[in-house]
This record gives C-alpha cells, structure tokens and sequence, in this order.
C-alpha cells in the first residue's frame, strides 16, 4: 500500500499547479475524475496506488495550455513523484498513463494498455459528458471565445490528431466530435454503465438546443 501522506501531497501539488486554470481543467475536474476512478476501481482488480496517482496527475499540464507539448505534464509528473522517493515502477506506470489517456481525436493508438490506464481513462471520459461534460464543453468554448453553433459548419468526425488539437470549430460540433463518441469507447463495465445514462442526458440536451434555436420552443 501506498503511504498515505503521498497521495494528500500528490492533492496539495494538483491544487497549487492547477490554482488559475481554466474551469473544465481545475483542481475541481481532478477531484471528480479521482472520484470516479475510485468508484471504477472498487469493481476491478488493479492497483489502487497507481489508479489514485494517475487520476491525481493524469492533467498536471495539458498540452492544450502548453502550446500542444504533450511532453511537460509526464516530465511535470515524473519530477514530481521522484521527489517524494517513489518507486520508479509506480513512476512508469503513472507517466504511461499520462501519456495514453488523451483522446486526440479518437484515431490514437495506444502504446500502452494496463487496468489502472482503462480505469483512469473511463473516469476522466465520464467527466466529459453529462451535465458536467456539457457544462465543462461550453466553459472551454467560451475560453477560446468559440461560437456555440454555426449551422453551415458540420462536424468532422475524421479528424487526424493534429487536426483535432488545433480546430476551432463551434462548441455544438464537439459533441459529434467527441463527446458523443465516448460512450463505445470506455473500457470498463462501470464506466460503461455510467456512461449510457449520461450519454442520454447529452441526447436530450442536443435536442431542447436544436428546438430552442429553431424557435420551436
């Protein structure tokens, strides 16, 4: 077992490096996906260390609010842990982790596969949809100072890796772009279960936006 001092100076770290971060990637994102990846942990059997540090440190610097560098948040994380003497097997795995668990436009092949990388994944994917997901889509898009919509613009559900982090298309789109997508693509029977309600929840958003844009009601 870890020693338990680790993970709350794992939070205290999270919350100082994540004190003015955007709101669908603060310290508040963290603590929910950390939720989450407990509540998926209870069903599997994995190591709860490496899922907890994982969660903690999976958005320690988001290559979005670092010039598209997907190097700094392993290299953050990496320091980080190495301070605290942990094992250079925990420090791998948690660094894979970081690593694989982006989406990138849903065309991105893994390198690495282990049951506390599903369990992380699928609790930081349940925070993208939802009310919350819906909540965090809308922040993001007001962030960048995107349009909600634009009819004239469609979705594109093809986009290469590079296309996806650099698109600016209306906040409406990502949901065709992602956040529909998410619920075929999580990896546990927990997260998948999670995500059929919230995946509802989404379709009856879509559908009130579409009606209230129209004028129908």
């Amino acid at each position: 077992m870890i020693n338990t001092d680790i993970v709350s100076k794992t939070i205290s770290f999270v919350k100082e490096k994540l004190n003015d971060a955007e709101g669908g990637h603060d310290w508040f994102h963290i603590e929910r996906v950390y939720k989450n990846a407990l509540l998926i942990a209870n069903d599997e059997n994995c190591d709860v260390t490496v899922v907890k540090l994982g969660a903690l440190l999976h958005d320690i610097a988001d290559s979005k609010f670092h010039n598209g560098d997907e190097s700094v948040g392993p290299k953050v994380a990496r320091e980080f842990l190495e301070s605290l003497n942990v094992s250079e097997e925990v420090i791998v795995h948690v660094v894979n982790i970081i690593d694989n668990i982006s989406y990138k436009g849903g065309n991105f092949e893994k390198k690495f596969t282990s049951i506390e990388l599903d369990i992380v994944q699928d609790a930081d994917r349940l925070d993208a949809i939802g009310a919350v997901g819906i909540a965090r889509a809308f922040n993001y898009g007001g962030f960048k100072n995107r349009a909600l919509y634009d009819p004239k613009i469609a979705p594109n559900t093809s986009m290469t890796k590079e296309e996806y982090k650099s698109s600016n298309a209306p906040t409406l789109n990502h949901f065709y772009e992602k956040l529909l997508l998410l619920k075929d693509k999580m990896n546990t029977p927990t997260g998948k279960q999670i995500a059929q309600e919230r995946h509802r929840y989404m379709e009856g958003f879509l559908s009130q936006f579409y009606a209230e844009w129209d004028g129908e009601k």
